[in-house]
């Protein structure tokens, strides 16, 4: 399980559900989908994660879990140490 960061939003937490459960690229489009969310809506948090460094996009606008997103999902990044992520202080 994810620890709680102030700057998350709930969907960042399906977000995050879903690259664990699939180690897979996605689009915005494809993600909300299987997440049940706006796909506008997801391309901004998606935006938001990869600008963080939790995820990674690739030349063909797919998004990816990055290594440090791994090291979130495995708890094995402190809770300030993702505070510090917030894409809205980059």
């Amino acid at each position: 399980m994810v620890k709680r960061v102030k700057w998350l939003s709930k969907i960042d937490y399906f977000i995050f559900e879903f690259f664990d459960d699939h180690d897979i690229e996605v689009s915005p489009k494809v993600l909300a989908a299987n997440i049940g969310y706006d796909a506008g809506y997801a391309g901004k948090r998606l935006r938001a994660l990869s600008t963080s460094g939790l995820l990674q996009q690739n030349e063909n606008d797919l998004y990816e879990l990055s290594d440090l997103g791994r090291e979130f999902l495995a708890g094995d990044l402190a809770t300030d140490e993702v505070e510090a992520l917030d894409p809205s202080e980059q």
